[in-house]
């Protein structure tokens, strides 16, 4: 019988393809929202992970609780060792060195008095070893607008704003004004090699990037960073992953009285994360499901509409003695067929959308230029393993149910009145 109503409703285009349409577009918007809302939670995750928070991030214990303030008289030394032990024991992260300061930034003339000074927060990280990850981490290369990325020692990147606030272009000199970790002043020079777009206000505004030997070389921190940052290998942020990972660390690195000992903290326990990724899930959550409701209450709808339709068809098949039964089990086994065949085709739709801009993206750093906040500017959506069935909950049951209400009416034809129906 399935394959004779299947039949009916690939033949009957009045019948079954304004059903099929509205199923599939309601699939498809379910299915494309939810995985772009999941994909704003990632993007805003990932932004502050890869920038500043890290999966996890490890630090001396007094570093930690002053972290703020961005003690590097606290901060780890010995890392190179340290740095090989987790590489053995956390096969499953990525570590990366950093080193976090501030400073002023001054720029002199052509007789090397200062020109223009600004302050600035700097990036000390790896760029010249050979290893990509933080080049690609912190998306330099794609974010270069003018000159190149540092390829010697004693080379800067500066965003571009900055740049042209201080007047300051590819190839000019400019003085690091800041303090080494013994406390005393550093005064170092360095080269800009190109300016970059980060694309969130609060670094274009006064971001620089050196290689962090140089920084260590200005700071006096040989074998010292700040902070040891680690990414799970797949790049996205997975709490029983992390969970797993602090609880194997906390093992090896057991909490002493040394205020130089390591200690680790995860994302969520940084800058207020936690409650942003909390708020921005609930927030999210109630988003589908006020959209997964809505659709739901629309081909509902159509479901019982489809079926008030056809209760002339219903009455013609009732007058020549088709059960009131059999008809109706024919009406739910077609609005699955036509559910199924909807939720697969609006879900495979939504998600070749999704996937799209999952790598490439939709850029709307136009509307973050005055953000004051860490944002991400180029958004993505985010495909898991809820968005292969989430469709299916207004596309299949939704419209089985319409249908099944409207089949009620079905039990309620007098014989007379089909007469009357088959006369007119």
């Amino acid at each position: 019988m399935i394959r004779f109503l299947l039949k009916g409703i690939l033949r009957d285009k009045q019948r079954s393809l304004l059903p099929v349409i509205i199923v599939i577009i309601g699939v498809m918007l379910t299915v494309f929202l939810f995985c772009w809302l999941k994909g704003i939670l990632n993007d805003s995750v990932e932004l502050n992970a890869r920038f500043n928070a890290g999966h996890v991030k490890i630090m001396s214990a007094s570093y930690a609780k002053n972290v703020d303030q961005i003690p590097n008289d606290l901060a780890l030394i010995g890392v190179d060792t340290l740095l090989i032990r987790l590489k053995k024991e956390f096969p499953e992260m990525k570590w990366s060195q950093r080193i976090h300061f501030g400073g002023l930034i001054d720029a002199p003339d052509s007789r090397g008095e200062t020109r223009t000074q600004g302050p600035a927060m700097g990036f000390g990280i790896d760029m010249l070893s050979g290893d990509h990850s933080e080049i690609e981490r912190f998306n330099l290369e794609k974010s270069l607008r003018r000159g190149r990325l540092p390829v010697h020692s004693g080379e800067i990147l500066m965003s571009e704003e900055f740049s042209k606030k201080l007047k300051v272009n590819p190839g000019d000199t400019v003085t690091l004004i800041s303090s080494t970790m013994n406390g005393s002043m550093a005064m170092y020079n360095y080269t800009v090699s190109g300016t970059i777009v980060f694309g969130t206000g609060p670094m274009d505004q006064g971001s620089v990037i050196v290689d962090l030997e140089d920084v260590r070389n200005a700071l006096d921190m040989n074998n010292a960073a700040g902070e040891i940052v680690g990414y799970l290998t797949d790049n996205y942020y997975d709490e029983e992953k992390v969970g797993q990972v602090v609880a194997r660390f906390k093992r090896l690195f057991p909490v002493t009285n040394d205020e130089y000992a390591p200690v680790i903290v995860t994302l969520r326990q940084q800058n207020s994360l936690g409650n942003m990724i909390d708020q921005i899930k609930a927030v999210g959550a109630f988003a589908v499901f006020i959209f997964v409701l809505s659709m739901s209450m629309v081909l509902w709808n159509a479901g019982l509409l489809g079926g008030l339709r056809r209760y002339s068809e219903f009455g013609i098949r009732l007058a020549i003695g088709e059960d009131y039964s059999h008809i109706y089990k024919t009406m739910i086994y077609e609005s699955v067929l036509i559910g199924l065949m909807g939720s697969f085709i609006g879900t495979s739709i939504g998600l070749l959308g999704s996937l799209y801009l999952q790598y490439h993206g939709l850029d709307l750093s136009s509307m973050m230029k005055n953000a004051t906040i860490l944002m991400p500017a180029v958004f993505h959506t985010r495909i898991t393993t809820t968005a292969f069935f989430i469709g299916f909950i207004p596309g299949l049951v939704s419209t089985v149910i319409g249908t099944m209400l409207s089949g009620i009416g079905i039990y309620k034809r007098k014989t007379a009145q089909l007469f009357n129906e088959l006369e007119a």
